[in-house]
């Protein structure tokens, strides 16, 4: 990755407070979460099936689902069995969905990074090709790290989407 004009003396400048990845991190940084997240793209909703599948206590298990909740990625619904209490499920919105290729790039990265047999693959429902999280640009360009620079953010920039 390439800083570039002014971001290029590194310390003359700083996104603490302000950056994209602290802000995202505040809200989805814990280990809990992620995996919280995980389980509701698998198609988790109900409460104790997040504790359960994550391996997390009641109380860890509601602190997480509420930020996220209050976060805005996931939505908290109310739903009675029949004869039973009114109970809640939670699904994913679209901001939550928004965050599905970083758990995935997680995915892939721990394929290839951690120690750990992986029994698992992310795999497209069409052709059972393996799928992976890339580096796009708005364009279509595939990219390297080495291809993209870190720019001063201007305000109705054309090629900005």
């Amino acid at each position: 990755m390439r800083l570039d004009g002014v971001l290029e003396d590194r310390d003359a400048w700083t996104t603490r407070g302000r950056c994209p990845i602290e802000k995202a991190m505040s809200v989805v940084g814990s280990r809990s979460a992620m995996l919280v997240m995980r389980e509701a793209f698998y198609g988790t909703t109900r409460f104790d099936d997040f504790a359960d599948r994550v391996g997390m206590s009641p109380a860890t298990a509601s602190a997480n689902l509420k930020g996220l909740v209050d976060a805005g990625l996931l939505d908290k619904r109310a739903y009675r069995p029949e004869g039973e209490r009114t109970r809640h499920e939670y699904v994913l919105t679209d901001s939550g969905r928004d965050l599905m290729p970083v758990v995935f790039g997680l995915f892939q990265w721990g394929e290839a990074h951690a120690d750990a047999p992986v029994p698992l693959r992310l795999a497209h429902i069409d052709c059972d090709a393996p799928v992976r999280v890339e580096m796009r640009c708005a364009d279509g360009h595939r990219l390297s790290d080495d291809e993209i620079a870190l720019r001063v953010h201007r305000e109705g920039h054309p090629r900005q989407r």
